[in-house]
């Protein structure tokens, strides 16, 4: 094992390994070491599945005995949206730094308490929100910060795909456990609004729900109000044709990405005008978020600096989310 690697362990077999275990192995930085599930072979199956060239990494029968493995420096959290927490905080007491798939937890407490034994263990935690390390995202800040739309007056985010069978379980519970759009796909929505308006904090929140049978938010549409008349709109769902749209308009131009939520191998397109030059466009090319995400984090650690996305980023997203799901449960606006 390399001392100038982060020695990396998987503590779930979820479908969320097509992207992440690849990129764990990809990474310059990093080495996968282990791999727990509690299902019978499903770490085994998954290893296969997602780097079969490799022959050395531990397989372990629970969450429980991988986090006993002292040669493991960091986890990767896949697990089921409401036991991230939970988790979160049993591996940091094991000394480990966590990167937890989004959302980080169900309540900005649980976020709270996973940011009191992170400081208490001197251990970096970070969010999965994969996006925000791909080059496009980079560069719509750049184009925002140079001025050339003038100050963000107004962004809409629009994440949608029609629901396959094999994800079903995902709203099959409802949103008090973890189910439904919002924890899934609305949080991306909610997480790029928020960016384009940089240390602006929201005031308040309204938003609209469809649900399902099980409890669970399937479609939902709202609005952020940021004060001083800057607005986010967000819609996300389960019921739409597939969009994955970014648009930021501001006092003297405007920004538009089709594809915010690329796939690794997808191009990006970016379209930006003022009132002074007109239209531009640009073609961003594929890269590995995932990839970039991994790398990110474990450089972090390895050179002990903070990570692009804080503990406070979390609670504030987390905050917004549930002052949405509060809005539309209720058919009112909520205050911040």
């Amino acid at each position: 094992m390399s001392s100038t690697k982060l020695r990396w362990g998987i503590l779930g077999a979820a479908r969320i390994n097509q992207q992440l275990m690849p990129a764990i192995v990809a990474a310059q930085n990093s080495e996968l070491i282990a791999i727990a599930s509690r299902r019978p072979n499903a770490a085994e199956e998954t290893l296969k599945k997602y780097a079969p060239q490799l022959t050395d990494v531990r397989i372990y029968q629970s969450p429980e005995e991988l986090l006993e493995d002292t040669n493991i420096q960091a986890v990767y959290i896949p697990l089921a949206t409401e036991e991230h927490a939970q988790w979160a905080i049993r591996a940091i007491q094991k000394g480990k730094h966590v990167l937890c798939e989004k959302p980080m937890a169900l309540h900005a407490s649980d976020i709270e308490a996973i940011e009191t034994a992170a400081q208490t263990h001197n251990v970096k935690v970070m969010e999965g929100f994969m996006y925000r390390f791909h080059p496009q995202f980079q560069r719509i800040q750049a184009i925002i910060q140079s001025g050339a739309i003038g100050e963000v007056r107004s962004v809409r985010t629009c994440f949608a795909y029609p629901m396959q069978a094999a994800r079903l379980y995902r709203i099959e519970r409802p949103i008090s456990q973890g189910g439904g759009a919002m924890w899934d796909i609305g949080c991306y929505a909610i997480h790029a609004a928020r960016s384009a308006f940089a240390n602006t904090q929201p005031v308040a929140v309204s938003a609209m729900a469809h649900y399902n049978e099980h409890g669970a938010d399937i479609s939902s549409s709202g609005l952020i109000d940021f004060g001083d008349g800057k607005y986010a709109q967000f819609n996300f769902s389960f019921q739409h044709a597939r969009r994955a749209e970014f648009e930021i308009i501001g006092s003297s131009g405007g920004l538009k990405c089709a594809n915010v939520w690329a796939k690794q191998d997808d191009t990006a397109q970016i379209t930006y005008w003022n009132d002074a030059e007109g239209e531009k466009s640009e073609t961003v090319p594929a890269n590995n978020h995932f990839q970039l995400e991994v790398e990110h984090f474990a450089d972090c650690i390895l050179n002990n600096t903070a990570p692009h996305l804080s503990l406070q980023d979390a609670k504030e997203n987390c905050l917004v989310i549930n002052a949405a799901l509060g809005s539309a449960k209720a058919g009112k606006l909520i205050k911040l």
